[in-house]
């Protein structure tokens, strides 16, 4: 099975070094976060530019408060 022309062979490794770096413990947490920023970029692509732009604004407000 290929995604993206990515294999099952080099999934599998890229795993066992994720879990190397990270422990068990953190991989819930680790992909978790991976997770909600998939989600996020796939909510900002379906969003008007005019309100990336307000957003943007807001967040960049709130920083510097």
């Amino acid at each position: 099975m290929r995604i993206g022309g990515i294999g099952a062979p080099e999934l599998l490794i890229v795993l066992l070094i994720v879990l190397l770096i990270f422990g068990a413990g953190k991989l819930p947490e680790v992909f978790g976060s991976l997770g909600k920023g998939l989600r996020e970029f796939k909510k900002s692509q379906n969003e008007d530019p005019e309100q990336i732009a307000e957003s943007a604004t807001d967040t960049a407000k709130q920083d510097n408060s």
